[in-house]
Parts: C-alpha cells; structure tokens; sequence
C-alpha cells in the first residue's frame, strides 16, 4: 500500500489484543516524532514511552477507563513543557551550532530575539504554545504508525494533571497534552473497526486560492 491507502486503513483503535509491536517499528515510529517540525526547532516537549503494565494500570482510572490503555503495546505520553526559559532555548540553540560545527550571526541573533520575547510571557501561553507543537509530533507519530501497519489511538480523554503526578512530570518542568496507544486492533471486540470512514467531501475542506 501506499501512504494514502494506509492512511485510509488506520483508524481509532477502540480495543487492542495486547500484542507487542516489533521495536523496529517502533524505532521508526519514535525517529518519525523526533523529524516533525516545530517552532524555531526548539522541540518543546518530551515524550514518554510506557511499557510498564503497572503504570498503564495507574493511568486507565484517569482516562476514562478506555482498555486500549492498559491493552496496548506502548503508550506514548507527549508532554510539553510548562513554559519557555533561557536554559532550555539556549540549550537547543547551543546544540544547532554543535552539530553544524558553526555559529551564524543571523540565528544568533535569532537567538537573542527569542530570549527576549518567550520567558517574559505567561507560562500559560508559553505552554499552549508548545503544546501546539507536541501535536505537530503527535501527527507524524499516528501517520508514521499507519505506514507501519502498527494501531495508533489518539486519546485526549484523560485528566492531564494525574497523569502529571503518576509520571512525576512538573517535576521535569513538564505537563501532559495528549497520549497515543500504539498496539493491534483486536476487532471482534471494536465496534468502530467495520465501519466507513466519514470525512468531508474535499469541497467543503480545501480552499484553492488562484
């Protein structure tokens, strides 16, 4: 299949069989969050890969009680950070010049223009912000899954501040913003598994602009 006809297959796992998905898959599903885009490349946001079956238990009470937690392969927790600082845009920017082995005047000062805007904003906005681009990360994660026929569920039906606490995340300066259940459909047991697709006719999604 191509990216499209797997985009077509994948959908909202409602049950999963508690298969494990093969690591390699889910190497190339983690390398997939790692490319995604982000604002000014700072990568705001940390992922957490669950396979602890103790943790997944803690987690289900707190999210709505949904199976595919605790009958899932992996459960990824994306987590933004709680608000922009020097330290951590610094660090992204000091990393850039490491890799590419030299410093450029213009994204220094780049450097310097977002040091005087982001940690003078309210965490608030600052993590909406970042949380805007673990979503980014998020997509390439559930589109990555579809093109290794691996079952990804997005969840937002949890409560953000006890998964915080089970993952002890403020302590990371860090906050939960949406979870995805990677696994196997088990579809005797998925009442979404046989049904059409629906999305809108493209005419009432896409725009041309000539």
């Amino acid at each position: 299949m191509n990216l499209i006809d797997k985009l077509k297959w994948r959908y909202a796992a409602k049950a999963m069989n508690g298969q494990k998905v093969p690591q390699e898959k889910v190497d190339n599903i983690l390398e997939a969050i790692s490319l995604a885009p982000t604002s000014s490349g700072l990568q705001p946001f940390e992922v957490f890969v669950i396979t602890s079956q103790e943790v997944k238990e803690k987690i289900r009470p707190v999210a709505w009680n949904q199976s595919v937690i605790t009958d899932c392969s992996h459960l990824l927790v994306f987590a933004a950070w709680d608000t922009y600082t020097p330290d951590r845009i610094n660090k992204q920017f000091d990393l850039t010049n490491e890799i590419r082995g030299f410093k450029n005047e213009g994204w220094e000062n780049y450097r310097q223009m977002l040091l005087s805007t982001y940690p003078q904003k309210d965490a608030e906005v600052n993590f909406n912000h970042a949380a805007k681009q673990a979503y980014i990360a998020f997509a390439h994660a559930i589109i990555a899954a579809a093109f290794e026929e691996v079952d990804a569920t997005p969840i937002e039906g949890f409560v953000p501040a006890k998964v915080d606490e089970i993952l002890g995340l403020k302590e990371k300066g860090l906050r939960s913003c949406v979870v995805l259940t990677l696994g196997y459909r088990q579809a005797d047991k998925d009442w979404l598994v046989n049904l059409k697709k629906v999305r809108k006719p493209m005419a009432d999604l896409i725009n041309m602009v000539d």
